[in-house]
């Protein structure tokens, strides 16, 4: 059986990317601001 690597440092990186990028799209309101502030 062949033993995959994950270049687990990357994945991470380009997680917070997406995670930065949809919070910047979230509206400025008070519910906006909470589900920002949980992610």
């Amino acid at each position: 059986m062949k033993k995959q690597t994950y270049d687990l440092e990357e994945r991470l990186i380009e997680y917070s990317v997406r995670i930065i990028k949809i919070v910047e799209q979230l509206p400025n309101t008070r519910a906006g601001n909470h589900v920002a502030g949980q992610l």
